[in-house]
């Protein structure tokens, strides 16, 4: 009985050890992907903030769902974590942050939301100086380009989805058409309504970089068609950050009888001029508000009916054809919409499309690097060729630039428990239904 006992516990050792060393090792490498996402979610830029990283989000959740993303270096999927930090739409602080990203936590690359070019600025030089590669929404491609081309050393990390002020796009070119510009969105709607106009526009803008690198070009373009920008030959309406006396601008565009004004700057300074500019009995035609009316968070702040009528361009809608602009897996634009108002119960902000661009971006340059080392993935990056939730082509140019489409918006009322609603008014794409007719002259009350 002792010689069974004892030949059944041989054969249960043996058993354990052929089955043990059959075993598959635990795989090598890392076990996630990591991406730094250094963000203004509180701060005066807070709605560039919010919805982009809630876009980013999404297309990690969803590209998550299928196991993670695909690298041929292990062999395996590997899932993403973000690793998201508030810079308080500070550039100082994104500075640290964005190093502290890399540095502590070792992510593997950074993806910084659509935000204006002082945050875009650190988080470039970060990237370049720690060799990480980079994908970021943001800022009007003219100011990036003008900043990128003072960098030393050169920004070659650093890739950004945009668009165009006014800079024509190269000859034949996929985006040589109207719909990539600023200047056709905003062009086409003074070709409709400019006979009703007595051409005296009033420019403003604020004295950042983002603000002069559109006050630079917007004025001789408006001279080129016709218009008469007033006061530009000694900066009127170019005005520092810290102004709250908006009166002597006020006063002139009155005095020159000035019918439309535009201009490029954060939102609440617009809300600032634009009481004042009420209270003064100034009601001008039409207001044409770059950046400060992009966002619900920003025009409802402004009080009262101070929203109704302010136009400007945009960049993405729920109403893009997903056949045109695909998300990962079933995601759709009109579905992204709908969780993002599932989860918030909030009106739409349009970065959560250009946030979710930015990841589709990343995720498919890594998938074909097959690798997470950074030079492999900006190798892949300058090939990019595909459609994602925000266009149906990006592609990134000799400077690192992918041009991306835009339209022309009005805030319009609603019987939506938000009341405000940022409607498409002018498209020059197939991908994309106009909504609503303009309001014009805008309907003061």
């Amino acid at each position: 009985m002792k010689k069974f006992i004892l030949l059944l516990v041989a054969v249960a050792l043996v058993t354990i050890l052929i089955v043990g060393g059959c075993a598959k090792p635990a795989p090598s490498g890392p076990q996630e992907i990591l991406i730094g996402v250094c963000a203004p979610l509180t701060g005066v830029h807070a709605g560039f903030g919010e919805g982009n990283v809630w876009g980013e989000k999404a297309a990690v959740e969803d590209i998550n769902k299928q196991g993670g993303i695909y690298v041929a270096e292990y062999g395996r999927k590997l899932p993403v974590k973000l690793l998201i930090v508030d810079n308080e739409s500070d550039p100082t602080k994104a500075m640290s942050l964005e190093e502290d990203l890399v540095l502590r936590n070792k992510v593997n690359f950074l993806a910084p939301p659509n935000q204006p070019i002082p945050l875009q600025i650190p988080s470039a030089t970060i990237a370049e100086r720690y060799k990480i590669a980079r994908v970021s929404g943001g800022t009007p491609m003219e100011a990036w380009l003008a900043v990128r081309g003072e960098a030393s050393p050169p920004w070659e990390h650093s890739y950004t989805y945009t668009f165009a002020i006014a800079t024509p796009a190269p000859a034949g070119s996929y985006w040589d058409k109207p719909g990539y510009r600023c200047m056709d969105a905003w062009l086409g709607i003074l070709n409709m309504v400019g006979g009703q106009l007595n051409k005296q526009m009033g420019i403003f803008a604020s004295d950042e970089p983002d603000g002069r690198s559109w006050y630079s070009v917007i004025p001789s373009v408006l001279t080129q068609v016709g218009f008469n920008p007033v006061g530009t030959e000694k900066n009127l309406g170019l005005f520092p950050m810290e102004t709250t006396d908006f009166s002597p601008i006020i006063t002139e565009w009155k005095d020159n009888n000035v019918e439309v004004i535009w201009g490029n700057c954060p939102a609440p300074n617009f809300g600032t001029m634009w009481r004042q500019a009420q209270a003064m009995g100034f009601k001008p035609k039409m207001v044409i508000a770059t950046r400060a009316g992009l966002f619900y968070e920003d025009v409802s702040a402004w009080g009262g009916d101070l929203p109704l009528g302010i136009s400007g361009e945009a960049w993405w809608s729920p109403s893009f054809d997903p056949k045109a602009c695909p998300g990962i897996g079933d995601t759709t634009p009109m579905t992204l919409y709908e969780r993002w108002a599932k989860d918030t119960g909030r009106p739409l902000n349009p970065g959560i499309g250009w946030g979710y661009n930015g990841m589709q971006i990343l995720i498919d340059a890594i998938e074909r690097a097959s690798s997470l080392d950074s030079e492999k993935v900006c190798e892949a990056l300058s090939k990019t060729d595909m459609a994602t939730i925000t266009s149906p082509r990006v592609m990134f140019d000799e400077n690192h630039s992918a041009q991306l489409p835009v339209f022309f918006n009005q805030w319009q009322k609603t019987d939506k428990p938000w009341v405000w609603e940022s409607k498409v008014v002018v498209s020059y794409h197939d991908f994309l239904p106009e909504e609503a007719e303009l309001m014009f002259p805008i309907p003061y009350k």
